[in-house]
């Protein structure tokens, strides 16, 4: 492990971990994430006053509001959450969409599969008696909510049905997105003491809870259930009891401080981070070893001075590198074929070993790779010498370690290898072993708080089912490249940066017989010993595998019986360790009118979010391709607003493995991310170097203009063929729109790949395949879904009527009417 002596600034972003099941019926891949500066994430936030309430979210400038209600702050966030849109000198001008764009930027996530958790039933109803209680929150004007707007928790409508029978539909259905990691504006609040608890369900004093000022007693929202406050809720008024941070913000943070903790002693990341050990391919052809090695010194050069780094080689065996030797390299070799022994380990540890060259003349996909054996040997130098074990728990050097594995093909050699040849007669049941031995790795490196993430590209395939489980269980990412070209060498220092918070457990509590029904993200079911503390703790408890700042979970909930109270509560609790070993519980507590109207409810429905929640509910069925045929059909019945963009269920994307990828990156994704898979944003380039915003629509494909596509983990730049044949302006033009997803993709991670093409290449079907079909509407209706229609002279229009070609698939209004429902209103 060496020491970097020479600074740079990096990149920072975040991950997503693996998803969640409760039935356990794991889907495909992980996927990427996104990113920060070069600041650590989830850092102690200031000490806020308790009469400040942090303000919700980010806003765009020039753009409507999201239809979930997240408000702005700064047009430049100081945060990792997406960022909105560029500052352009013309403001961008908003269109008229079938789906409503969101503002933000999308940032990836990263892969894991994902499942869906059935859950416990719902809390019981307690009655305290009539005893006078004191609202901390009682106005109910604009509460559809104060804490509904936060950005860590989003529902698919500001109010919910009384009636059980309306309230469980299940075409549209009820339930949230709820981002456990992600940073808010102004931060949280901070409580460096033990929180209030429910004696009964185990629930925390929030602002919404009925207090008894004589006696500080306060009454849980979830279960009524009246609990004592050891004196600290006595107070003259409700006013005094408001300089309580959890009693006047719907978001707190309790940090268990160090005399709580014998031994604990914050560190800073500026003078001790977690090491970083690089796992590497040499079984390379002499192409991809030059790019590799050019995206690696790229990568050594941005790191921080503190950085810690190791590096291991892996083929057909493993070598780990010993940096006390500056004249020459040397390395201690571990043979491949089987785990290390505790005696080679030991002697590695201590420092004891030779160098031995290794290079094979066999094809690339023929060549023996010990990738699970090399991860092994990792995890066994981020541990150091057993002396460092104290009582069985690992010494952390501040947060997270990570091996990052640059794998340019598969685990062909050793413990958890396949076949070279997927004709093995034995393959199937090689590889079934070969997943468990894997996931068992990744679970192995998640106790040591070690994140392992897999980094591939090359043309050898890399047996995604194969890596993925490592990747999953051990909370990290796997991304694949063409090459390991810019994309990789950009990707491979976000992920060096980014920060992950380890040891997550989210626990949801809902009032008023509401229940979790199901979870789709990047955990699993946890089943805890705490809940035995409470006499009736009900809560589902969700194992986080890592706390990233880019996944989320999506909640769908339901109701045992009909609704009696004018609201309804929400409690969502994550408690994880931050990269300073801090143990953190966070707390969001969102309140809910409920109405007997479905009008009034269907009001209140937040067109994305919902949009969202049925694409991965949706796309959790589709595990392969026969499936996502199925559900296709599905989606046509059920007209949802999701079925209208396909590349996840349908076949823009060639290669199965690539789509089994983007549907677990999908499935564990922010909302901002998901939200952009699925609506992808549309950009055309002005004169004098601005951007237009228009709808997503072939109507776009204008001759005479460069257009930027964002679709979230891909962005494309179009130039139109009129504008391709003029050198210098075109040349103007395509230097603006690379600027643009340049700048639209900073922070994200992975980094989406940028593609530029002109007007009928074979690389413009990526564009075309992703905009919605218009051109064969009539005019009238193409103005008013695409109203920039109406800027274009009439040989303007003729030549973008004739630029089409005529194919017999239907327009997105005729497929509409086909299935005898009426397209949606331009907006």
């Amino acid at each position: 492990m060496a020491n970097r002596q020479q600074s740079s600034s990096g990149y920072s972003s975040t991950v997503t971990p693996p998803k969640l099941d409760t039935k356990f019926g794991a889907p495909s891949l992980p996927s990427p994430s996104s990113s920060s500066p070069s600041r650590p994430r989830f850092p102690p936030p200031p000490v806020i006053q308790p009469n400040q309430i942090p303000s919700p979210s980010i806003k765009t400038p020039n753009l409507p509001s999201p239809a979930n209600g997240i408000r702005a702050g700064s047009p430049v966030p100081h945060m990792s959450t997406p960022p909105g849109p560029p500052v352009f000198s013309s403001p961008l001008q908003p269109a008229a969409v079938p789906f409503r764009t969101s503002p933000a930027t999308p940032q990836p996530i990263a892969y894991s599969s994902s499942s869906s958790l059935p859950t416990s039933s719902p809390p019981p109803h307690f009655s305290n008696g009539s005893v006078e209680l004191h609202h901390q929150k009682s106005d109910a004007t604009d509460e559809l909510t104060h804490a509904a707007e936060y950005p860590n928790v989003l529902f698919s409508a500001h109010k919910v049905l009384k009636q059980k029978k309306l309230a469980n539909v299940p075409s549209l259905g009820f339930g949230a997105l709820v981002s456990p990691g992600r940073d808010v504006s102004l931060g949280p609040q901070i409580i460096q003491r033990d929180p209030h608890r429910c004696q009964n369900c185990g629930a925390y004093a929030n602002l919404y809870c009925n207090i008894l000022l004589g006696s500080g007693q306060w009454q849980c929202v979830i279960c009524r259930n009246l609990n004592g406050s050891e004196g600290e809720y006595i107070a003259p008024s409700k006013e005094e009891l408001r300089n309580l941070p959890e009693l006047s913000s719907p978001l707190v943070d309790y940090v268990q401080t160090s005399n709580k903790r014998p031994g604990f002693i914050p560190i800073s990341e500026s003078r001790v981070s977690a090491p970083i050990v690089l796992v590497i391919d040499e079984c390379l052809d002499e192409q991809h070893l030059q790019h590799l090695q050019s995206s690696l010194h790229a990568f050594v050069d941005s790191l921080p001075p503190t950085t810690r780094l190791g590096i291991v080689l892996y083929g057909r065996t493993v070598s780990v590198y010993d940096f006390s030797e500056e004249s020459m390299a040397s390395a201690d070799v571990l043979p491949g074929d089987k785990s290390p022994s505790d005696e080679a380990l030991r002697a590695l540890i201590y420092g004891t070993g030779i160098y031995l060259a290794y290079k094979l003349n066999l094809p690339e996909a023929s060549r023996d790779r010990c990738l699970g054996t090399a991860v092994e040997v990792a995890l066994a130098v981020i541990q150091g010498p057993s002396a460092e074990m104290s009582r069985g728990v690992v010494k952390r050097p501040g947060g997270n370690s990570r091996i990052i594995v640059c794998a340019g093909g598969p685990n062909t050699y050793g413990p958890g290898s396949v076949p070279h040849s997927l004709g093995h007669p034995n393959y199937p049941h090689l590889e079934k072993t070969a997943i468990k031995w894997m996931e068992t790795l990744g679970r192995e490196a998640q106790r040591r708080s070690t994140v392992v993430d897999i980094l591939c590209a090359g043309t050898c395939p890399v047996r995604v089912p194969v890596l993925h489980p490592l990747a999953k269980s051990a909370g990290g990412v796997l991304i694949v490249h063409d090459d390991f070209g810019e994309a990789f060498g950009v990707n491979l220092q976000r992920a060096s940066t980014r920060a992950a918070g380890s040891n997550g457990l989210l626990e949801i509590r809902c009032s008023d017989n509401i229940f979790v029904s199901q979870v789709v993200g990047p955990g699993e079911e946890a089943h805890i010993e705490s809940h035995e503390s409470f006499k009736s703790d009900s809560a589902l408890a969700i194992q986080m595998l890592s706390v990233e700042e880019t996944q989320s979970f999506a909640v769908s909930m339901e109701t045992r019986g009909d609704i009696k109270s004018d609201f309804v509560y929400f409690q969502f609790a994550i408690q994880y360790s931050n990269i300073y070993q801090a143990d953190i519980s966070r707390v969001i507590t969102v309140r809910l009118p409920t109405v007997d109207s479905i009008s009034a409810y269907l009001e209140s429905v937040q067109n994305e979010v919902a949009a969202v929640l049925i694409g991965k509910r949706t796309l959790l069925r589709a595990k392969n391709f026969s499936d996502a045929v199925d559900m296709r059909v599905t989606l046509d019945e059920r007209i949802k607003d999701v079925a209208s963009k396909g590349p996840l269920l349908g076949s823009i994307l060639g290669h199965e493995d690539e789509r089994s990828v983007l549907r677990s990156l999908f499935l564990n994704a922010s909302f901002d991310l998901s939200l952009r898979m699925l609506a992808p944003r549309c950009l055309m380039h002005r004169e004098g170097g601005t951007f237009e915003e228009l709808p997503a629509y072939d109507l776009a494909m204008q001759s005479d203009a460069a257009v930027v596509l964002d679709h979230g983990t891909d962005v494309f730049i179009w130039l139109g063929a009129e504008l391709a044949a003029q050198e210098g302006k075109s040349a103007a033009a395509l230097a603006a729109c690379r600027t643009l997803a340049e700048e639209l993709s900073e922070l994200r991670f992975p980094a989406p790949r940028i593609l530029a093409f002109k007007e009928g290449s074979s690389q413009a079907r990526y564009f075309v395949s992703r905009l919605i079909p218009a051109h064969k509407d009539p005019p009238y209706e193409q103005e008013a879904r695409f109203p920039q229609l109406r800027t274009l002279t009439a040989d303007q229009r003729t030549k973008l009527k004739s630029s089409f070609i005529h194919f017999d698939d239907p327009s997105f209004c005729e497929w509409m009417r086909n299935l005898k429902v009426l397209p949606p209103e331009p907006s």
